[in-house]
């Protein structure tokens, strides 16, 4: 009922009831309170606005309630036949209607009448999948609030699933939040199973890789021959694919090597031997949309990876360059350090309007901030060269050597410092081996995995400052490693790359090329891993070839393993395995004839 109707029909019936000269309803009223019928006392507790009695009846038996509401309705319809029939229709009239409220209350649950949708909807969301199944199952209203699109918006995208989604996008986003369940199990099961497609990255001009990164769907890598090349996975006939150079390293001779690369989603940027920087839009590629040249050869490139913000070192100077409102983009940071810049990371989640740097020089570590005169210094101890880097939106860790006259305190260590506030947060590790890669940013909150030339990738728990895993992984040491909530990918030098399952700390497949693993990069669904040659000049395969054209066991390779697709596709077999008998390479042997028991299943091989 509206506010208005209840008000009026609570008026009638306060009249009715209080009357002392007609109607049966009178009559029962001023009864003793032991002989007058429940329904009375009950159209008492909604006229004050009690509500115990109705939470007691909603405790009790549904089918004691429907029996004792059947012989109400009979004994008041019997006590109206005796009376004036003018009379009569009023009562039954007002009779009828509560007890159809009555009945209502039998079938709806006790808030759903007395509080809006939307108050009861609010109870309802700090409800887990197991507690909206049971609620549904309570009766018809339950249900309707338990299955309402909105709940389960939010459960959806609470647990990851289309974040830039709106309510209006799915017509059912519990069958949405299913069936992205079953898809997120479905690929984990062929994470585990190495089922997929695998793709190599091949770039047919002859040259030797230098540089790969890799954020999202993008893959760029940079050559010897100056050129720098863009993939798209989702897109493969993009044409952002094909970047060009600015025209001062396009017409040198010869072209200078790239010597480092970096991309995330909004941009790409590259660095020459020549102090070249040219970046690039992932959405239209082509010509660069910024260029500069820094004088002296360039030993670090970083690139925010949710920002539009880029860092780069030369020798012992540092800058920070930035995209500002209309796309422009600005040095906004200028330093000069006392040594040589050796690593530099730009810290995630600062945004453009606040970027944050951490950069290592020698034996000390700096947070380079635009709002201060000078970089901070962070840490510093003498003859302890930082070896590693990187930073989280919160914190920062390196790896710090050791040197031999101080072996005996314990060893190589990994520190952590807090950002803010710029205290030591943990200090863990001590291993013989210098760490050679930290993975903070990526790994499971209070923990960080790192790598070590001592042959082992070593997962820490922060919080307690003590080892959690130790996998003996790389016989050459471990060169690139990253973590998830449940797996550890790991690269080594001797080019094997590994996948681990974190928990239980078993291998469950592994992967060889040539050259040493450089890069390895992984989302939900795709794994991105770089073998780099580190000889960028080999010999060709003639002594008196001039150009020296590389062979492609020089080249290095790049593998996009793609772990959503169908496991009975043709696409999920290695190359190797796809290749025709008759081509001309002779290492792309065919293996994928028939075997004894393909004939005796009736199949027929491909070749």
């Amino acid at each position: 009922m509206a506010g208005e109707e209840l008000a009026a029909f609570r008026e009638r019936w306060k009249q009715e009831l209080t009357s002392k000269t007609e109607g049966p309803v009178c009559a029962s009223s001023h009864s003793d309170s032991g002989n007058q019928p429940e329904y009375v006392s009950i159209a008492h507790s909604l006229l004050g606005g009690r509500t115990s009695p109705l939470l007691e009846r909603i405790q009790e038996e549904r089918t004691r309630r429907k029996r004792q509401y059947n012989s109400m309705t009979s004994a008041c319809s019997a006590s109206l036949q005796q009376h004036p029939q003018r009379k009569v229709k009023k009562d039954v009239k007002l009779l009828d209607q509560l007890i159809h409220d009555l009945n209502e209350v039998n079938d709806i649950p006790f808030f759903d009448i007395e509080l809006p949708y939307e108050l009861a909807l609010k109870i309802f969301q700090y409800l887990g999948l197991t507690e909206l199944g049971r609620c549904a199952q309570v009766s018809r209203a339950w249900r309707v609030l338990a299955e309402d699109d909105v709940l389960w918006f939010k459960m959806c995208t609470g647990e990851g699933y289309h974040q830039d989604a709106s309510v209006s996008d799915s017509p059912c986003w519990k069958s949405t939040l299913r069936d992205c369940r079953n898809s997120a199990k479905a690929v984990c099961s062929n994470w585990k199973n190495r089922v997929g497609s695998i793709s190599q990255l091949q770039f047919e001009l002859g040259k030797v890789l230098c540089d790969v990164s890799s954020c999202d769907s993008f893959v760029l890598a940079g050559y010897t021959s100056g050129d720098v090349r863009l993939w798209d996975t989702l897109h493969w006939d993009a044409a952002a694919s094909y970047l060009k150079t600015n025209s001062l390293s396009a017409n040198s001779e010869p072209r200078p090597h790239v010597s480092h690369v970096q991309v995330n989603g909004t941009v790409a940027a590259a660095a020459y031997e020549d102090g070249c920087v040219d970046l690039w839009s992932t959405e239209t590629g082509g010509e660069p949309i910024h260029h500069y040249q820094i004088p002296g050869r360039i030993q670090a490139l970083a690139l925010g990876p949710d920002s539009p913000v880029l860092g780069t070192a030369a020798g012992p100077d540092v800058r920070l360059n930035r995209a500002d409102d209309r796309g422009y983009w600005r040095t906004v940071c200028q330093a000069q350090l006392p040594k040589i810049v050796e690593s530099l990371v730009v810290v995630p989640g600062r945004g453009q309007q606040h970027p944050l740097a951490a950069l290592t020089a020698g034996e000390t570590v700096y947070l380079l901030d635009p709002r201060e005169e000078e970089p901070r210094m962070l840490h510093s101890v003498y003859g302890h060269p930082v070896t590693c880097l990187d930073a989280s939106d919160s914190q920062v860790a390196f790896g710090v050597k050791r040197t031999d006259w101080l072996m005996h305190d314990g060893g190589n260590k990994v520190h952590v410092y807090n950002l803010e506030t710029g205290k030591p947060v943990a200090c863990v590790g001590s291993s013989p081996g210098d760490f050679t890669c930290i993975n903070l940013r990526d790994a499971p909150p209070h923990l960080l995995v790192c790598g070590n030339k001592d042959r082992r990738v070593r997962v820490f728990d922060i919080r307690a400052g003590s080892s959690v895993a130790s996998l003996y992984a790389h016989h050459l040491g471990v060169t690139s490693v990253q973590a998830d909530d449940w797996k550890i990918v790991s690269g080594g030098g001797e080019g094997l790359v590994c996948v681990w399952e974190m928990r239980m700390g078993a291998k469950l497949w592994e992967m060889h090329n040539r050259h040493p693993v450089r890069h390895v990069r992984f989302n939900t669904s795709t794994l991105v891993t770089a073998n780099i040659p580190d000889d960028k000049v080999p010999r060709g395969a003639c002594i008196t070839d001039d150009d020296l054209t590389a062979h492609r066991r020089h080249r290095g390779v790049i593998c996009h393993y793609d772990f959503s697709e169908d496991a009975l596709s043709q696409d999920h077999v290695l190359p190797i395995c796809r290749s025709d008998f008759n081509e001309s390479y002779g290492y792309n042997y065919n293996i994928g004839l028939a075997m004894p028991y393909d004939r005796l299943s009736g199949s027929h091989p491909s070749h």
